[in-house]
This record gives C-alpha cells, sequence and structure tokens, in this order.
C-alpha cells in the first residue's frame, strides 16, 4: 500500500526511516527477544534509549546544562496548569500572551490556579487571532516570575519569528506545534514545554526544558508528579513513562542528527514555505490567506480559505483523492490548514502546490 502525503495538524506524520526503524525492531529489540514496549523501564537496554533521547534534545537544540530536560506525560494541557501551580506563589505574578486557543487555554487554566496572579499582556482575540501583537503593544509586568506565549498558532497559521522582548524576565513558551523546527538561543527562556505528537513522535510524550534558576523556586507542596523538582530528580523515571513513545521521539531525533541536524530541517522548512505561500500569493484572489501580516504567516500551519465553503469541500475530497489528507480547516474555523511539520517533505509540498495550481485553473 502506498502511503499517503499527511498534512494533518497532529497527531501528524512521522520520517518514514524513524518508522522503519521501529518496525525493524518491533518484535526484537537491541536482541532481547521482546518489543521496547515490553521491556522494563529500569532496564539498561530501555534506559540508554531514554537518555540518548534527552541527550539529543540537548545537542540538536544546543541547550546548556543549566537546563533540565524531562519526558512527562498529558501534553501542553497539564503543563497550562503545572507551570504556574509551581511557580506562582508567594506573590509572584506571570504574563500571558494570548495569541490563539491554546494560548487562551493556558491563561485560563492560570487563572484558575493562580487567580489574579495571572495577568493579560496583550490579546489579539479581537481580531480573531489573524496578527500577533507587537512589542509596544505587551503589557509587561516588572519582576514577573515569567511571560508565557504559544510560539505558533497551529488553528491561526501565525508564528513567532522574534520572540517578545522580555528584560531579565523569563520567557515561558508552548512550543508544541514548532520545537526543533530550528536552531535559537535558549537564555531568554526559562521554562519550555512541547506536545511530541506534531514535530517530534506520536503523543503521549511531553518534552520539558526548565532552568535551574526556576527549578530552585517550585513549590514543594504540590502532589508528587505535579512538582517538577521530582521529576528532574529522577530523570523523568519517577513513574513508569511512555516507553515506546520515548523509543520513537529518540528514532526521530536520531535521523534529525543523521540529516544534518536542525540547519538542514529549517532549510527544508523556509523551502516549503517559499514553495506554498508562492502558490498562495499568485492565486491571492482564490486562495484567500487568513493571516494579515505576511511577517506573521505561519511556516508549520499555513491557513486559508477559498471563494466558497463548497470550494473548500471541493479541494478537501479531491486532494485526498490525489494522495493527500489532513487538509480540512480546524472545526471551529473551516478553510483549508496545511500542517507542514519537519516530516513533511519539499517533495510533498511540491506535490500540494501542483493540485493547487491545477485547482485554481479548473475552478478559478
Amino acid at each position: 500500500m502506498a502511503r499517503v502525503i499527511n498534512f494533518y495538524a497532529g497527531p501528524a506524520g512521522l520520517p518514514l526511516p524513524a518508522l522503519e526503524r521501529a518496525q525493524k525492531e518491533l518484535l526484537d529489540f537491541e536482541g532481547t527477544g521482546m518489543s521496547v514496549m515490553e521491556i522494563s523501564h529500569r532496564a539498561k537496554e530501555y534506559d540508554a534509549v531514554h537518555n540518548e533521547a534527552i541527550a539529543l534534545v540537548r545537542e540538536l537544540l544546543g541547550v546548556p546544562e543549566s537546563y533540565k530536560i524531562l519526558l512527562l506525560q498529558g501534553g501542553g494541557n497539564l503543563q497550562f496548569g503545572m507551570l504556574p501551580m509551581n511557580l506562582l506563589h508567594g506573590g509572584r505574578v506571570a504574563d500571558f500572551v494570548v495569541t490563539g486557543n491554546w494560548a487562551k487555554k493556558a491563561y485560563k487554566e492560570a487563572q484558575i490556579v493562580a487567580k489574579d496572579a495571572a495577568k493579560l499582556a496583550a490579546s489579539t482575540e479581537s481580531e480573531k487571532f489573524t496578527r500577533l501583537p507587537s512589542q509596544e503593544e505587551l503589557k509587561l509586568t516588572p519582576g514577573a516570575a515569567y511571560v508565557h506565549f504559544t510560539s505558533n498558532n497551529t488553528i491561526y497559521g501565525t508564528q513567532w519569528f522574534d520572540f517578545p522582548k522580555t528584560g531579565s524576565v523569563p520567557l515561558a513558551c508552548d512550543m508544541s506545534s514548532d520545537f526543533l523546527w530550528r536552531k535559537f538561543d535558549v537564555a531568554p527562556f526559562g521554562f519550555i514545554y512541547a506536545g511530541a505528537q506534531k514535530n517530534l513522535g506520536p503523543s503521549g510524550v511531553t518534552v520539558v526544558l526548565i532552568r535551574e534558576d526556576l527549578l530552585a523556586q517550585c513549590r514543594e507542596d504540590l502532589p508528587s508528579y505535579l512538582r517538577y523538582k521530582i521529576h528532574a530528580d529522577k530523570n523523568s523515571l519517577f513513574n513508569t513513562p511512555p516507553c515506546f513513545g520515548i523509543y520513537i521521539l529518540r528514532n526521530v531525533l536520531a535521523y534529525n542528527k543523521s540529516i544534518g541536524g536542525l540547519a538542514t530541517i529549517e532549510k527544508n522548512n523556509r523551502e516549503k514555505g517559499r514553495l506554498l505561500y508562492g502558490c498562495i500569493d499568485a492565486h491571492s484572489d482564490f486562495y484567500r490567506g487568513t493571516v494579515k501580516v505576511k511577517e506573521h504567516r505561519s511556516l508549520m500551519n499555513v491557513t486559508f480559505r477559498l471563494p466558497s465553503e463548497e470550494l473548500d469541500a471541493k479541494f478537501v475530497a479531491e486532494s485526498k483523492k490525489a494522495g493527500m489528507i489532513g487538509l480540512k480547516g480546524y472545526r471551529d474555523v473551516g478553510g483549508i490548514r496545511v500542517s507542514m511539520y519537519n516530516a513533511v517533505t519539499v517533495e510533498n509540498v511540491k506535490t500540494l502546490v501542483s493540485f493547487m495550481e491545477e485547482f485554481a485553473r479548473k475552478n478559478g
């Protein structure tokens, strides 16, 4: 059976070599006579996979030793509450930049946990999240514990290429949909989290980076699983981890390293964006982008509409017949959404652009 071109927003496609490695090792991992799913998480064979996954995150991104890298569960939704639980105590406050549904959820969860200690720094909801706020629009609290934002908005198709400037206040960021699409300086960040199911692996694993100075500020009177320090002290083995998910994460990261690391991945992602946005801009009366500011257009999730909902539906149906899936827009928004995470190749996007050119010619 031929594999489809997968443009789903998440869970999303994975690099074929990472899956083929899993296929080869599925029944007999490292000569154990067992699948990695069957091995104790205390066994040396699994321990090697676990530590390699953490080491590869550190190596690919260039994460300093002053950060702990954790492999947790619960996705971004758990982090929405867990982060303020740990850090917003003793009169501390945090600022929130709301640029989409997930950023709004993070703010609301923080309000449940920390009440008025969760401050709204900026929001573009009144403009239906069609742009990002400017630096001048951010109403930042001096001395805040952190400033939270979401680096890429999967639903509305905006992405931060230049991160907010917050001085000495650390950034905290939900990078679930664009983590490891490029290399960046982690120094301004005190906290980063990313669900694996878009750019890193299967659902069920959440990668967390926390700087040690923030780790030292975390509360100690929380239930054990909700304490970052416990996970850091136990090397993310406080409870049974999602072993197979971490194994696939390791495979994906090892593949990323083998093709040249984040420099190659960024080059490919920028080329995919150039191709797709080039087509949209060339047919702007037919493919109508939803993001107002071109500089804010995401390279991970590209959103646009056709002249009618009937044409939207026809586009999705005919693209599926052509071997491309996952192009229907988010359920509450509609339109078209093309998710181009790291595993989507330049050739995949060329195939889509060829389809779009022909579809516009026939239906425009």
